[in-house]
């Protein structure tokens, strides 16, 4: 398996565009990406767990039951939440695009992200569905500029592997800032691959990485109410079809979490007004639970957050996450380290301070990428989650976000 170029365009067959249509008032800002297939492709999603969901959503929902799709549009600026005739605009984008592309609506996936309870205008979208067809090609970059919100760094990712000697790819973008905290899920992740995998497998393993990826992020423990991830699979490399969970299906849940992984970390280091990727890495946990719900306890406290922002090795904030995370631990065994490019250190050892240079801790944990590694000593579970760090710009952005 090999990183390769071409995001959601790097998959035979697929080509995608962004263009600014007029949502936004920043006309230098895309404001609607589209992902399209040549051929139909087996699809699998998955959505916010917030019982406020976005229209979106509930019609791409409907238009996935028979497991296939061909494209995706996506405008950003407006959620379309909330809104009386919300599943009206949302079908009528399904439309419009099926129209100028001559396919089903019913193979649409459709995503809004931005502002919640504002009225969405079907105008602007209309007016921009040509030009986003006009321009598909290989312009994964532009597709994810137009989903982007209070990003500041464009997501994407594709690789490359091997199914029966087929040379297949796989890639995908991201669009997560803010209003995160997946419970599944609190971003917008378009998957495209050519491998051939029917839409049964394909939502088995999607369901099943999730676990362990998006479900392990968090930038400030708020569920969106719109976004979800949907993997499109056209097949068009031409390997034997994956129909069952063989060492293939093995090989294609190894490539697409390489792809979710690298797509969590972008979204966690690019927190709203964050400065710092936090990756916490539990090892020695009893079993895979007590593992993951210590992760996530100490990447969603605000008071460690604060304290990797100011670069203050406050170890005691990690253990006091950890004690009112609600797993069962032994306290007593609890090894706490520091990690970043500048070095290691350890902070506390069997759930206790020990003596350590508070310049070398400074010095670590002035690093972009800090690791904060937890031994339990209790058995042999692991598990990883991601955050970043609680900066004054978070406030500033939320502060003000609507108006």
């Amino acid at each position: 398996m090999k990183q390769i170029s071409g995001g959601v365009c790097a998959a035979k067959g697929f080509s995608a565009s962004g263009v600014h249509c007029g949502i936004r008032k920043n006309k230098s800002k895309r404001d609607i990406a589209l992902i399209y297939s040549e051929v139909p492709a087996a699809a699998a999603a998955v959505y916010t767990t917030n019982l406020v969901k976005g229209a979106p959503l509930t019609v791409t929902k409907a238009h996935l039951s028979d497991g296939q799709a061909q494209a995706i549009i996506c405008n950003s600026g407006n959620a379309n939440t909330c809104n009386a005739n919300g599943i009206e605009i949302a079908e009528q984008m399904s439309r419009l695009l099926a129209d100028e592309l001559h396919i089903d609506a019913s193979d649409v996936v459709v995503a809004s992200t931005g502002v919640i309870g504002q009225p969405l205008d079907i105008e602007p979208i209309k007016a921009g569905i040509a030009p986003l067809v006009a321009d598909l090609g290989d312009n994964s970059e532009q597709a994810a500029e137009g989903i982007m919100t209070t990003d500041t760094k464009l997501k994407q990712i594709a690789v490359s592997f091997d199914i029966g000697g087929v040379e297949c790819k796989i890639g995908g973008i991201a669009k997560g800032s803010g209003m995160i905290h997946p419970n599944m899920a609190t971003m917008l992740v378009f998957i495209t691959t050519d491998c051939a995998i029917s839409s049964d497998m394909l939502s088995r393993a999607l369901s099943t990485d999730i676990a362990d990826t998006f479900n392990m992020v968090s930038v400030d423990g708020d569920t969106s109410t719109n976004d979800m991830v949907t993997v499109l699979a056209n097949g068009m490399a031409g390997n034997k079809m994956i129909d069952s969970e063989n060492d293939d299906f093995s090989k294609f849940m190894l490539a697409l979490n390489t792809v979710t992984v690298h797509l969590c970390r972008c979204i966690a280091a690019d927190g709203e007004g964050a400065t710092k990727l936090l990756e916490c890495k539990v090892s020695g946990a009893p079993d895979i639970q007590t593992a993951k719900t210590v992760a996530k306890s100490v990447v969603c406290s605000s008071l460690t957050k604060a304290a990797m922002f100011g670069a203050d090795a406050n170890w005691g904030r990690v253990l006091c996450a950890i004690g009112y995370s609600g797993a069962n631990v032994d306290v007593s065994k609890i090894d706490v380290r520091f990690k970043s490019k500048s070095g290691e250190i350890l902070v506390c050892k069997d759930g206790a301070g020990v003596e350590f240079s508070e310049a070398q801790a400074k010095q670590i944990l002035l690093e972009d990428e800090i690791d904060i590694l937890i031994e339990l000593n209790s058995g042999d579970s692991t598990s990883t989650a991601w955050g970043c760090d609680l900066t004054y710009d978070y406030v500033k952005i939320n502060g003000d976000y609507r108006t």
